[in-house]
């Protein structure tokens, strides 16, 4: 990978920006301080609530970080589609005894506000989600001092990225948990997604650009393993949503391990985009219903998901989650990065055991 990031974090561990409250400055302050690197997520904040964040994170710690925004999205869905679902939603609504939200607050995430912070205050990364920022936008982060990432579900996205100038790409297989990083939501994709191995081989053999490795990592051995099969970095998320530092609702953090929830799937119940979470009641009675329709969806539940996590009503929560949940360690941040570090220079050390001097496997 270019020495422009790794020479920002000693380990190849990256902490996922997760939206809603997840990637707080705390957690990305721990894990940039344990050598690895911590991010922010401005996704459904404001200009100013990322700008706060970015402040509160300096005060804490004085090593790299990064901020991850959302692309803004075209509208095509379909009114007709939201009305629907909205009316499905309606129960929700009376059991948890609140409004649903307005489908029209927004479609751009503040996008244009927060390019402007971050070229007037710029930070050493910034990746982008949901799509690719044009050239213009790439090049004048670049002259900022600012290393550019953008996530990539496909080779052909991986080449859109770097086709647009990014620095590195994003290589999101499809066990991460969260939203799926796709550059055009097309709902005849649905569970089509490649799993990381084989998405990281391939992207390797599609650009020229560093990869970093993203999708249902949680432990030292499989970041050996995506460095093995040409990725330079790895990102978790999952496994860093379980410490203490992590914003996620304790629920939260408690049904990452909880026998009651032993699986994940792809939903749109919750946002009308594909997103990887446990799976719930709520996610069991929608899903199969929700219209492609991002953000609009999102808008619709949100105050349903603020009620039920009020109610610590786990069946009613989104509870994002990568296909490794069940390996989650409620471990310190920093500690966390530790242990990773540990566990992959282990991992190497065997690999390379199996090596004769001349490189070839025994």
């Amino acid at each position: 990978m270019s020495s422009a990031l790794t020479d920002l974090f000693p380990h190849p561990i990256v902490q996922a920006p997760m939206a809603g409250g997840v990637s707080v400055p705390q957690l990305a302050a721990a894990v940039s301080e344990a050598g690895g690197l911590g991010f922010l997520a401005a996704g459904y904040k404001t200009a100013d609530g990322m700008y706060q964040e970015i402040k509160q994170l300096r005060g804490l710690s004085g090593r790299p970080f990064g901020v991850n925004l959302f692309m803004p999205q075209p509208e095509y869905a379909d009114p007709a589609a939201v009305d629907v679902y909205a009316h499905q939603l309606a129960g929700e609504a009376a059991w948890y005894e609140t409004e649903l939200g307005d489908r029209d607050s927004g479609r751009d995430d503040g996008y244009d506000a927060k390019l402007a912070v971050l070229l007037d205050n710029p930070v050493p990364v910034v990746s982008f989600h949901f799509g690719v920022p044009n050239g213009e936008v790439l090049e004048a982060l670049r002259r900022a001092g600012t290393f550019t990432l953008v996530t990539a579900t496909t080779p052909d996205e991986a080449l859109a990225v770097e086709r647009a100038g990014a620095d590195a790409v994003i290589a999101q297989g499809v066990e991460a948990g969260g939203h799926q990083g796709t550059h055009r939501d097309v709902p005849e994709s649905d569970g089509a997604g490649l799993g990381l191995l084989s998405l990281v081989g391939q992207i390797r053999e599609t650009v020229r650009i560093p990869v970093v490795a993203a999708g249902g990592l949680m432990r030292g051995s499989q970041i050996a393993a995506v460095l093995a099969a040409g990725a330079s970095a790895a990102q978790l998320g999952t496994a860093f949503l379980a410490t203490p530092e992590s914003g996620a609702a304790d629920l939260h953090k408690q049904a990452l391990t909880n026998p009651l929830f032993v699986r994940t799937e792809l939903t749109r119940a919750f946002s009308g985009r594909p997103a990887r979470g446990l799976v719930n009641r709520f996610m069991r009675e929608h899903g199969p219903y929700a219209p492609a329709a991002y953000p609009e969806v999102h808008h619709l539940t949100a105050p349903l998901r603020k009620a039920a996590a009020k109610a610590k009503d786990a069946q009613g929560m989104a509870l994002w989650a990568g296909q490794g949940h069940r390996m989650a360690r409620a471990l310190p941040a920093g500690q966390l990065v530790e242990v990773l570090a540990a566990e992959l220079a282990d991992a190497t050390t065997a690999l390379s055991s199996f090596r004769t001097p001349g490189g070839e496997l025994r």
